[in-house]
């Protein structure tokens, strides 16, 4: 039933001229998915509430609650059609009331945690793309479809967004930005193996891929108790994003996998001096896929002692930065980071060879990420001890990756099993640091077994670093235009 229904929204949303890709359909579909959520939480509340002898307070004024003003039932519980707003009265009632209104709980809100905070600030960063009211009311209809009560209705749910933004990331490089192949996060994790009461970190969270199965990962440990689902759901995962739409579909994704306040703030992470840093804010798990790209301004490179344009070069040492002593991090880089020969690479590979544990470096083949010509590899280290030995993993799922053929958790069992002991094999072998070039801390990918990485790239990996850079040049030209 859930499925029908999100093809059914998808399907109006495409009659919609402002709606013209799966990033639109997401982000439409995701504020309309908050309110009822929002709606099915505060409902819960109250009745808890009476079954307590108290009474609940609600977050919304009555005439912005979604019984009020989307979804108005009859005797029947169904929707009263007579009651319910339509065409140009329900759209102006959503552009001219409802989202000022709902924006405003941004500066009522005791702080940043708060679901008063996250309303507040998903309403001043989306608009209502919907721009016929007749639209609007048969996706909300189809919206007022979906329950939130139960834990199995909950999971259906949180899967069908899983899938949404799997199609974003499919869609092409735009998309692929949110999205994250789940098999390899799932890998990051069981590896870095996180543990209840520990701080959970990404500063480049994008669409919560790692918290929302971080999140998954800790709960299914046997033997939770109340105490503990609390710190799950309070005092555990925190999580950054710059771009507006992200951090709407990080927080959407977060509650649809069981967080109600996802404690995901809406910053720009390098806008952060790294020598301002305390410990009280730093983190025992950091996971993270930062993006890729280079183009920052000098103002934001000063933040860091290590200078670059390449976002991901800051953002790694922001990681090393605020993982703490002992903790650990898994983090996805360009491959490229291993054997750059900038004084930014050299200087970076140093300060994590000689301030972290670099135990495990894992290849991925080309294709992993939809949309994206690089490839990558992914860090795990422990902060706090040098690095005396690399133990390496190439993955070769014997196929080619792609839309048809993408990653699978299967793919990464052998390396989930090897990594324990860090044993050698075809695909896996160690470096010790004793044998790295000290000028240039070259950290290649270099398979003594006969699978050397081949250093030349394919001609559509280089066609779509082309686009990648003509399209970061399309936005520096637009900046520059909107300053005139």
């Amino acid at each position: 039933m859930f499925e029908a229904t999100f093809s059914a929204i998808d399907r109006v949303l495409w009659k919609e001229e402002g709606c013209n890709t799966e990033l639109d359909y997401t982000e439409q579909a995701s504020w309309l998915l908050f309110l009822k959520y929002l709606d099915a939480l505060e409902h819960d509340k109250d009745t808890e509430a009476v079954l307590n002898g108290k009474k609940y307070t609600y977050i919304l004024d009555a005439q912005y609650r979604w019984e009020a003003w989307a979804a108005p039932k009859d005797k029947e519980g169904k929707i009263d059609h007579n009651k319910a707003k339509t065409g140009d009265d329900l759209r102006r009632f959503v552009d001219e009331k409802l989202f000022p209104y709902l924006s405003g709980f941004k500066q009522k809100a005791t702080g940043p945690n708060t679901i008063e905070y996250k309303i507040g600030e998903i309403f001043s960063e989306i608009d209502n793309k919907i721009k016929s009211g007749y639209n609007l009311r048969e996706i909300i209809d189809r919206v007022d479809e979906l329950r939130f009560g139960s834990q199995q209705e909950r999971h259906e749910l949180s899967y069908l967004y899983e899938t949404k933004l799997k199609n974003m990331g499919n869609a092409g490089r735009n998309g692929g930005q949110y999205y994250t192949p789940r098999p390899l996060i799932r890998s990051i994790i069981k590896v870095i193996d996180p543990k209840v009461g520990e701080r959970i970190y990404d500063g480049a969270c994008g669409s919560a891929g790692f918290l929302c199965e971080a999140f998954d990962y800790l709960r299914a440990k046997p033997g939770l108790t109340a105490g503990n689902l609390k710190t799950l759901q309070e005092r555990t995962f925190i999580g950054k994003e710059l771009k507006p739409l992200a951090y709407v579909i990080g927080i959407m994704n977060m509650i649809l996998h069981g967080v109600e306040a996802p404690n995901i703030l809406h910053t720009n992470t390098l806008t952060e001096n790294l020598s301002d840093m305390q410990d009280k804010d730093r983190m025992d798990v950091v996971l993270a896929n930062p993006p890729f790209g280079s183009g920052e301004r000098p103002e934001t490179q000063q933040n860091f002692p290590i200078r670059s344009g390449e976002a991901a070069f800051l953002f790694l040492q922001h990681f090393i930065k605020i993982t703490k002593a002992g903790g650990r991090a898994g983090i996805v880089i360009k491959n490229t980071f291993l054997s750059n020969t900038d004084n930014a690479s050299v200087s970076l590979r140093k300060l994590l060879l000689e301030s972290c544990n670099l135990h495990s470096i894992l290849d991925m083949p080309g294709g992993t990420f939809q949309g994206a010509g690089v490839k990558t590899v992914v860090l795990f280290f422990e902060k706090g001890t040098k690095t005396r030995k690399v133990w390496y993993y190439q993955l070769d799922p014997g196929r080619n990756m792609g839309k048809t053929n993408p990653l699978n958790d299967a793919d990464l069992a052998e390396f989930i099993a090897l990594q324990k002991t860090k044993a050698d094999s075809p695909q896996s072998w160690s470096v010790d640091v004793a044998a790295i070039d000290p000028k240039t801390f070259d950290l290649s990918v270099k398979n003594p077994n006969g699978g050397e990485e081949i250093a030349h790239r394919s001609p559509q990996e280089i066609m779509d670093e082309i686009a990648a850079l003509d399209a970061e040049s399309a936005e520096v030209l637009g900046n520059i235009k909107a300053l005139l």
